[in-house]
């Protein structure tokens, strides 16, 4: 078993303003940025910096003259190969003549993303952009089961976006169920990023417990597929649906499955007389002391089914004080439930 951490190192790194409540009001968000999005081509000799008033803003060949925030202005940098923190130093007029002298000319065009009259990326043309609205359209289609955890201990939410990239955190709290044993839930981890800081992604997962600050634990069954932003990105469209589709169709047949054993379970008789119980319980590990207890309660049932004395084995589990004592117990007792499969 693993223990995740993707969603712990968001949960720490979101400011206030890229967390979401809800997984419709990520998706809403992410259809108005797209919605407002426009890609414009242009030579990269027509990328002109400008000083205005205390910026440097960026002028697209005819379209006029656009800010940029920190990562547009990164791959500026990166695209003239000077140094941004050299650059950060000089005034904006000082700036643009280092621009001027440094950014390239070509004759392949650079897609620049703006919205509104902000440069979100500038990119060459081998970049092929996966909208977030696409991906979480997929989400909601396929994963109509799924949320967002219990927030966390500062209040992050698992859902986030901002001018980077977009991460979203979502379980399944009905869908637990029993794997050799052991309650397990479906979760998975999405992210993707329209302007290239990281490629598109999922993480699927079973899990134990998720804690308060998003450290999933004991996951098993952990299943990763990344795709880069190059031409074919968007069959990962393709690729991330099958993935959700097959978790969440493990998850209907295991919980399938659970329900049918726990129906055999409830008419199935654990011994026709309370003698053969004890006798039955005690091959299994139960101490005498609990098995008689157990004994009383399903006897106030009126029965001696599987059920009855693994729901009263828990409860009297439930009450022991030391941790270790208590998981050995849970133990033997979901072992019950094997005679029912």
């Amino acid at each position: 078993m693993q223990n995740l951490t993707r969603a712990h190192q968001e949960l720490f790194s979101r400011p206030a303003d890229e967390r979401f409540c809800s997984l419709p009001a990520l998706a809403a968000h992410c259809r108005q940025e797209k919605q407002e999005a426009i890609d414009r081509w242009h030579l990269p000799q027509l990328l002109r910096p400008r000083p205005d008033d205390a910026h440097l803003e960026l002028t697209l060949g005819d379209d006029g003259a656009f800010t940029m925030n920190d990562w547009s202005f990164s791959q500026l940098c990166k695209l003239a190969g000077v140094s941004k923190e050299t650059v950060n130093r000089l005034t904006p007029e000082t700036a643009g003549r280092v621009f001027a002298d440094t950014l390239p000319a070509g004759q392949k065009p650079l897609q620049v993303l703006t919205n509104g009259q902000r440069v979100r990326s500038i990119h060459g043309a081998s970049y092929t952009r996966l909208y977030n609205a696409d991906l979480l359209h997929i989400v909601q289609e396929f994963a109509t089961d799924f949320m967002p955890p219990q927030a966390g201990m500062n209040d992050a939410t698992g859902l986030y976006c901002g001018e980077q990239d977009m991460f979203a955190f979502l379980i399944d709290p009905t869908g637990w169920i029993e794997i050799e044993g052991e309650a397990f839930a479906p979760g998975f981890f999405l992210w993707n990023s329209e302007v290239g800081r990281r490629s598109v992604g999922i993480e699927t997962f079973w899990f134990q417990a998720v804690c308060q600050n998003h450290i999933v634990w004991d996951a098993v069954e952990v299943i990763e597929f990344t795709r880069k932003h190059t031409t074919n990105v968007h069959d990962s469209l393709g690729e991330i649906r099958r993935i959700i589709e097959n978790l969440v169709a493990k998850r209907d047949a295991r919980r399938d499955g659970f329900v049918e054993v726990i129906r055999k379970a409830a008419t199935t008789k654990f011994g026709d007389n309370a003698d053969e119980v004890l006798k039955n319980l005690a091959t299994h590990g139960i101490s005498r002391q609990l098995a008689k207890q157990a004994l009383e309660l399903a006897q106030q049932q009126g029965r001696f089914t599987i059920f009855a004395l693994v729901d009263a084995l828990t409860r009297l589990t439930g009450k022991i004080d030391y941790a270790g004592d208590r998981t050995e117990a849970d133990q033997k007792v979901a072992s019950l439930l094997a005679l029912a499969a």
